[in-house]
C-alpha cells in the first residue's frame, strides 16, 4: 500500500504486525494501539493497549508481544473487530522507538493479517526520519464496515506527545530511563485534559467535521489582518482551528514556522457533488486557518483547475464569506457556448473556460511560474485538493521532479475517489534530492475532525523544510 491509501477489511479479526531488521545500533520498537471514539479521543486511559497494559477490558484488542527470527524482529497487536464496543470508531496503530529514532530502523513495515487464516491483507513499507513515535496505520469504521488506512505519520514529540494528543494521561519519564515515553504507563487522569479557559465551541451550522475535541493551548495564535471583520461564528471557528494548526506544527517540531500558502481546488465535472453539498466551501474555510497561522498577511493565493487552470482573486481573510460565495464553483450550464455567462460577476472566473477534464500538470506549471516570478523570504506550501481521475502521469511527474529545486512543498489531498496515479506513488519515486511532495486521501473529508486533518496535512512539511535547508534549496 502507499501512504494515504485504504482498503476494506473483511476478516472478523486481524493481526497488525510491525516488523523491522534488528541489529547493532537499531532502536527497539514497541507496538501499541489507541481505541478512539467518533470524537477522535480515548474514553479513558484503558483505551491505550501496549506492553504494560497488554489487554483491553473488552478483550477486543491485545498486545501479543515481540518475536525475533533470522534478523527480523516483530511486535504484534491483535484486534477482534467483532468484539469492539459500538462507541469505538477507530483504532490507531502506533509504535515508539526506544534508544533512537525511526530513521535508524531499517526495513520498517506494517503487515495486516487475517488472524484466522494468517493471510496477508495489506502491507505498508514505511519511511521515517527523526521521529521517536509513529502512527503506522488505522482501522476505522465506515457505514458499518471496517477499513484499513496506511498513515505513516511521525511524531517529533515522541509517544508521550502522540498519546496525550488523543487524551491519554502519561507520567513524565524519569532521567533514569533516558526520558523515554515508551517506558511510561498511563495513569488515571486527575482532571480532564482541557484548557483553563474553554475554547469556543464549533457552531452546529458547520457542515464539515463534527466539533473537534479540546486541544492543549500553546499560547495565543497569530492575529491575522482582517480577522476582526469576520462574522462572530466564523471568527470563533477560525480561532480554534488556528490553535489546532499550531498544535500540529508543535508536534512535528515546527513551532514558529512561517510560510506562504497557496490553495489549489479541483473543479472538474466529478467534483460537482462536493461543491453542491458545501464540502469544498468548508475545506476552504479550514485551509484559511492554516494560512492564517503560517502567514500573518491575511491573504492566500488560490487557483482552480479542470481542463485549464485559472487563478482566482487572492483570498483575504476578512473577505472569506464573500470569497466563498463568489469563487467556490464548478462548471456551469451551457459550458461550450461562446461569450460570458449572463449575470457573471466581473470578479469571477468564467468556469466554462476552465472546462471539466483533469489536467493537473497545467495548474502545477502555472503555480510554479507564479512562485518564480514572485519570490518570497519564506517557503511556499501548496495545498492541492482533487478527487482523482489523474491520467497525465508523465507530465505531472516531470513538473514535480523539476520543482524539487524550488522552495515549494506540494501537499496533495485526495477527496474520496480513486485513481490518483503518480501523486499516490510519488513518495516512493527515486532520483530526487529531497521529497517535495506529500499525499493522503480520505473517504469523506467532512467527517475528519480538524485535529486529525491538520496533523495529516502538516506531517511532512516540517521534514521537507529541514531537508530543503540542508540541500541549499531554502
Amino acid at each position: 500500500m502507499s501512504k494515504g491509501s485504504n482498503l476494506p477489511v473483511d476478516a472478523p479479526a486481524v493481526r497488525v504486525e510491525l516488523a523491522w531488521a534488528a541489529g547493532p545500533g537499531v532502536p527497539d520498537i514497541d507496538a501499541s494501539a489507541l481505541l478512539l471514539t467518533e470524537a477522535g479521543r480515548v474514553r479513558d486511559d484503558g483505551d491505550f493497549v501496549f506492553y504494560n497494559q497488554p489487554r483491553h477490558a473488552s478483550g477486543a484488542v491485545t498486545h501479543q508481544g515481540k518475536r525475533s527470527a533470522a534478523g527480523t524482529a516483530t511486535d504484534t497487536v491483535e484486534v477482534d473487530l467483532r468484539s469492539l464496543e459500538p462507541a469505538v470508531e477507530r483504532i490507531v496503530l502506533c509504535a515508539s522507538a526506544d534508544g533512537g529514532t525511526f530513521g535508524q530502523v531499517p526495513g520498517l513495515v506494517l503487515r495486516l493479517l487475517d488472524a484466522g487464516t494468517g493471510t496477508e491483507v495489506a502491507r505498508f513499507d514505511m519511511v521515517a526520519g527523526t521521529e521517536t513515535a509513529f502512527i503506522g496505520g488505522e482501522l476505522y469504521r465506515r457505514q458499518g464496515k471496517w477499513k484499513f488506512r496506511a498513515v505513516g505519520q511521525g511524531y517529533a514529540s515522541g509517544l508521550a506527545g502522540l498519546a496525550t494528543d488523543f487524551g491519554i494521561t502519561v507520567d513524565d519519564a524519569s532521567p533514569a530511563d533516558g526520558g523515554s515515553p515508551a517506558a511510561t504507563a498511563p495513569v488515571p487522569p486527575a482532571a480532564p485534559a482541557t484548557p483553563a479557559t474553554p475554547a469556543p465551541p464549533v457552531p452546529p451550522a458547520v457542515p464539515a467535521a463534527a466539533a473537534p475535541p479540546p486541544v492543549p493551548r500553546t499560547g495565543a495564535p497569530r492575529l491575522t489582518k482582517g480577522e476582526e471583520r469576520l462574522p462572530v461564528d466564523m471568527r470563533k471557528r477560525l480561532s480554534l482551528r488556528k490553535e489546532q494548526v499550531a498544535v500540529s506544527l508543535r508536534k512535528h517540531g515546527a513551532t514558529g514556522v512561517t510560510a506562504r500558502v497557496i490553495l489549489v481546488l479541483d473543479a472538474s465535472g466529478s467534483m460537482s457533488f462536493l461543491y453542491s453539498k458545501g464540502v469544498v466551501a468548508d475545506v476552504v474555510e479550514r485551509m484559511a486557518a492554516v494560512a492564517a497561522q503560517l502567514d500573518d498577511d491575511g491573504e492566500m493565493q488560490a487557483w482552480t483547475f479542470a481542463s485549464n487552470p485559472a487563478r482566482l482573486p487572492d483570498l483575504r481573510l476578512g473577505e472569506l464569506p464573500e470569497w466563498l460565495r463568489l469563487h467556490v464553483r464548478v462548471g456551469e450550464m451551457s459550458l461550450f457556448r461562446r461569450g460570458r455567462k449572463k449575470g457573471l460577476d466581473p470578479r469571477q472566473v468564467d468556469m466554462r473556460e476552465v472546462g471539466i477534464q483533469n489536467e493537473e500538470q497545467k495548474v502545477i506549471a502555472e503555480v510554479r511560474a507564479y512562485v518564480r516570478e514572485n519570490p518570497a523570504s519564506v517557503p511556499t506550501l501548496v495545498l492541492f485538493f482533487s478527487d482523482g481521475g489523474v491520467y497525465r502521469n508523465a507530465e505531472i511527474e516531470r513538473q514535480l521532479r523539476e520543482a524539487v529545486e524550488e522552495p515549494v512543498f506540494w501537499q496533495f489531498v485526495g477527496l474520496g475517489r480513486s485513481n490518483y496515479g503518480v501523486l499516490e506513488r510519488f513518495d516512493t519515486l527515486p532520483g530526487r534530492r529531497v521529497d517535495n511532495v506529500g499525499f493522503f486521501a480520505v473517504d469523506d473529508i467532512s467527517t475528519v475532525p480538524d485535529p486529525e486533518l491538520y496533523d495529516r496535512l502538516l506531517s511532512e512539511f516540517p521534514t521537507w523544510i529541514t531537508a530543503a535547508g540542508r540541500a541549499g534549496i531554502l
